[in-house]
């Protein structure tokens, strides 16, 4: 399947929405560079998950060092046509870390495995397969 995408104007971001248990929408940066999905905690704190709930931590290095972040297994998360169910992300608090962002986090490429996928930036499209 083939799915429209929007570009930040001024970064020339890919954005993309992702729906999370079938009910709550975010918009999200899709980054080839980052391994794993990523959201901002103050945003999936207000989607009604608490904080607390985490499953465990992991330490990522970033741009900025090395930070630890909370792991927290989503039922059901979906993007540009792919369902993932019991999908972990890393949750972590942007503004704490100094990332002043408009947008909920990065779909990293964990979210693509076992998928093939093509990005053309021409057509603004994100193939599927």
């Amino acid at each position: 399947m083939s799915y429209k995408f929007k570009r930040e104007p001024e970064s020339g971001l890919i954005l993309v929405h992702v729906e999370i248990d079938n009910k709550y929408e975010l918009n999200m940066i899709l980054d080839t560079g980052a391994t794993n999905t990523t959201i901002d905690s103050n945003a999936l704190y207000l989607l009604g998950h608490d904080l607390k709930d985490n499953i465990g931590t992991v330490e990522i290095e970033t741009a900025n060092g090395i930070i630890e972040t909370e792991v927290f297994e989503i039922e059901r998360f979906v993007s540009l046509g792919l369902i993932k169910e019991k999908f972990q992300i890393q949750v972590y608090d942007f503004l704490s870390h100094g990332i002043f962002s408009d947008y909920d986090g990065l779909l990293g490429l964990d979210f693509f495995e076992g998928t093939k996928f093509c990005i053309d930036t021409r057509e603004n499209t994100i193939d599927c397969h």
